[in-house]
């Protein structure tokens, strides 16, 4: 049966899906972990992620023995699908199971296709991690939700893209970071950051230049218990964190850094894409002024191809 769009930028409360998204998150992490194992490396850990695509998330080609292969989460026939250049077809189911048992059989799946990929079994970027082959937690997993996530994801990128669009400076691609299950993109002034601080390896390698970054998370840590959009700039310029931003219901989190919207004022607005956009602009443009970037060289007029 084939997803109802009418009803676009669907409901997304956390309290209501967070344990199917926790086993999500389980599950992509490791199909995250399968392309970092075999993709060459890219600046600021971009050969990791995953993209929205017309059926779930995917992982692009990725290279192995010779040809490339790709995984991709399908949220319509809820089936976890892995393609090779050789023509190989496998398919998982996306049901209720253990993160132990969905690990187990994608190994051995891609084991029987003659990829072997290494890599530290265990979640990342989570609080009391359980290796993947011992997790019997994270086992919900319910169709609807998952669906109604996924199709949030494609309200939310082609705004992404159009943002992405208007930049001419280095920009990421609008892509899914498996680690804090959320979706990003990030455009970079061409400048070195001085090391954070206390920075681990994944920290030095993301930050290395400074960023302007906006991004969507389904929340659940620091007291943030809703999906929101985020903005952050890395480093922080001083006033950013007082700069006045749109719509009025952004406000900024001491906590985390970064400047939230909810999720929810966006979709009930009159027009999401607006004011998701008018967010974004607003606060990179505060940013951007305060770290004193080089806008002219790097924006390209709106409208302008």
């Amino acid at each position: 049966m084939s997803p109802d769009f009418t009803n676009a930028w669907p409901r997304l409360p956390l309290a209501e899906w967070k344990e199917t998204r926790d086993t999500l998150h389980m599950w992509t992490q490791i199909v995250g972990k399968v392309r970092m194992a075999l993709s060459p490396p890219l600046n600021h850990w971009w050969h990791v992620t995953l993209y929205v695509s017309p059926r779930g998330l995917t992982t692009s080609s990725i290279p192995s023995l010779g040809g490339i292969f790709e995984i991709g989460f399908d949220f319509i026939d809820h089936q976890l699908v892995i393609e090779t250049s050789g023509g190989g077809v496998k398919r998982l189911p996306l049901a209720p199971r253990t993160v132990a048992d969905f690990y187990g059989e994608l190994m051995a799946t891609l084991g029987s296709l003659g990829i072997e990929p290494k890599f530290h079994p265990q979640p990342d970027e989570v609080p009391d991690p359980i290796p993947f082959a011992e997790d019997q937690v994270h086992k919900t997993y319910d169709r609807e939700q998952a669906t109604q996530f996924w199709r949030a994801l494609v309200s939310i990128a082609p705004v992404f893209q159009e943002f992405r669009s208007r930049f001419i400076g280095k920009c990421s691609p609008v892509h899914f970071f498996w680690g804090a299950f959320d979706l990003a993109v990030t455009r970079f002034c061409g400048r070195r950051a001085p090391e954070r601080p206390g920075a681990d390896a994944v920290q030095r390698e993301g930050y290395s230049h400074e960023v302007s970054s906006a991004g969507f998370w389904t929340g659940g840590a620091s007291g943030v218990d809703e999906a929101v959009f985020y903005s952050y700039m890395a480093p922080e310029p001083v006033g950013f964190r007082e700069a006045r931003v749109s719509p009025g219901a952004a406000y900024y989190h001491s906590g985390l850094g970064e400047f939230f919207l909810s999720y929810e004022e966006v979709r009930q607005s009159r027009s999401p894409h607006d004011t998701l956009l008018s967010f974004m602009e607003s606060t990179y443009e505060a940013g951007a002024n305060l770290a004193k970037w080089d806008r002219g060289a790097l924006e390209r007029e709106t409208g302008n191809n």
